[in-house]
């Protein structure tokens, strides 16, 4: 009887890619192991997933066509975008992987309604660049946008670097076109500031992680380019400092304040040790340190006086030891570039164990005071990491292994320290996902720390446009009792 059925349900699939490969074209169906390598591991390698086949639909069409097949063969799908996820979330585990880089196209752009609409599977770097090319800005912005689409972030409600003007993802949509789980497609691409025609659907799907629907285009905000812009580098004595710092210049420059990064000391010594064309932007070390930035798309503003004007009353007040100031674009860049760096520079200390987590502003110092001592009392010689969107209440609580350690050993330990840092981000009524989201590695999480009533609605949710579990099964919210898998160690 088993034989009987694993036949079955192999002919079942090989009739699934041989209808895909007919409407889509054989080559834009890879079941070859190549093909596929690329798209079972995200970039921190937490997970290897295993697929059927990766499908590369090249219109909302062929995407509706590709669900609705695999809606009827009871096949899952996975859908992708630029595969820059943190949680696990865009790795498969069986079914199809439904890759949406050939939807990149530009659908339209009115620079007087401030609106363009997109295809999923635009560069995110690209959606900036076709903004500014109508003399536009398009503001969201990650440390991957050279490589991530947009429909991921949109999928994921990525924040990024701008989310203290702008806010995120979800804040920069007006409308959407998504492809359902039977295959459906639903046209919500209208490009309108208001619209109360109804429940908004929109935000089911932002943030979902492709567990609802599958996002194929978007109609996002447009916004004034800046027409002056300048970048600060501060050092400061203490996290606290910083966050005097930030209420302070959030006081005096409003919403010209689009970004405030906070950056320990520890990070910066990581960067100026393993970067690569990077400089001390200061004579001296110090303990804090935050990247400012400051822009106006007024005619005749002037971002440098206002900064230098700001950061010199701090200084007054005590809350500034040292700073510098970008005099250039080309400067501006070299002080950004610091802070960028920061992600990727930790993977040559040895293993990190990593926190997306959100607090309330007047908890954020506390909590740094007290998460890192914590964790630091569990494991001698740990060296924790925490840096991030001070302004918008988001810190990437990272935690690198003491010198020497096996990283296996460390990496081994997540659970434990999830456990401390997390269970203060709960009682300072913080959040466990800040910006990367859900995906598998904080799925049981999630369901332990989520309030119950709101954990059902989820479940009922997906449930009700999903039925059959088979749009990216398993993460977010699981409809089953099945274990994720474990992290590698």
């Amino acid at each position: 009887m088993t034989d009987a059925r694993s036949a079955q349900d192999h002919s079942a699939q090989d009739r699934l890619l041989a209808a895909l490969s007919e409407r889509l074209g054989a080559r834009h169906v890879r079941t070859d192991p190549a093909g596929i390598a690329p798209h079972l591991v995200e970039s921190r390698g937490l997970y290897r997933g295993h697929a059927l086949a990766v499908v590369a639909p090249g219109t909302t069409e062929e995407v509706a066509f590709t669900v609705q097949a695999c809606g009827q063969a009871r096949v899952p799908v996975v859908a992708q975008g630029g595969n820059t996820g943190l949680v696990g979330g865009g790795v498969p585990f069986g079914g199809i992987v439904l890759s949406l880089t050939r939807l990149d196209r530009l659908r339209a752009i009115d620079p007087l309604g401030a609106s363009m609409t997109v295809e999923a599977g635009m560069i995110l770097a690209d959606v900036q660049a076709a903004a500014a090319e109508a003399g536009m800005l398009f503001p969201l912005s990650w440390a991957a946008e050279g490589t991530a689409r947009i429909g991921g972030g949109l999928a994921t409600n990525a924040g990024g670097l701008a989310v203290l003007a702008y806010g995120n993802a979800r804040d920069l949509v007006l409308g959407l076109e998504v492809v359902l789980a039977d295959g459906r497609v639903w046209n919500g691409l209208k490009a309108l500031r208001k619209n109360n025609a109804g429940y908004d659907l929109k935000h089911l799907f932002i943030g979902s992680e492709g567990t609802l629907g599958i996002i194929t285009a978007a109609t996002l905000k447009l916004y004034p380019k800046p027409l002056s812009t300048c970048v600060g580098f501060v050092g400061l004595p203490s996290a606290r400092a910083a966050l005097a710092l930030f209420e302070r210049m959030r006081a005096g420059a409003d919403r010209g304040l689009t970004a405030f990064e906070y950056i320990p000391r520890f990070g910066l010594e990581m960067v100026l040790r393993h970067g690569i064309d990077v400089r001390p932007p200061l004579a001296g070390a110090h303990a804090a340190y935050a990247l400012v930035e400051l822009s106006s798309p007024r005619p005749g503003a002037d971002a440098r006086a206002e900064m230098e004007a700001l950061l010199a009353g701090a200084m007054e007040a005590g809350l500034v030891e040292d700073a510098v100031i970008g005099g250039s674009a080309a400067q501006d860049s070299a002080l950004w570039r610091l802070r960028e760096l920061l992600p990727e520079v930790q993977k040559a200390e040895g293993g990190s164990i990593k926190h997306d987590v959100s607090l309330p502003l007047s908890q954020l110092a506390d909590f740094l005071e007290e998460a890192s001592a914590a964790c630091e009392a569990a494991m001698p010689g740990l060296r924790p990491c925490p840096f991030g969107h001070f302004g918008d209440g988001n810190i990437h609580f990272n935690l690198t292994q003491p010198v020497g350690m096996a990283k296996a050993e460390f990496l081994s330990q997540w659970g434990r320290f999830n456990a401390i840092v997390h269970g203060i981000v709960e009682r300072m009524d913080g959040s466990i996902a800040a910006e990367h989201g859900i995906g598998l590695i904080k799925r049981d999480e999630l369901a332990r720390t989520a309030d119950p009533v709101g954990l059902d609605l989820m479940r009922r949710l997906k449930a009700s446009l999903d039925p059959h579990d088979l749009l990216n099964p398993g993460k977010v919210v699981a409809l089953s009792d099945d274990p994720p898998p474990a992290l590698p160690v």
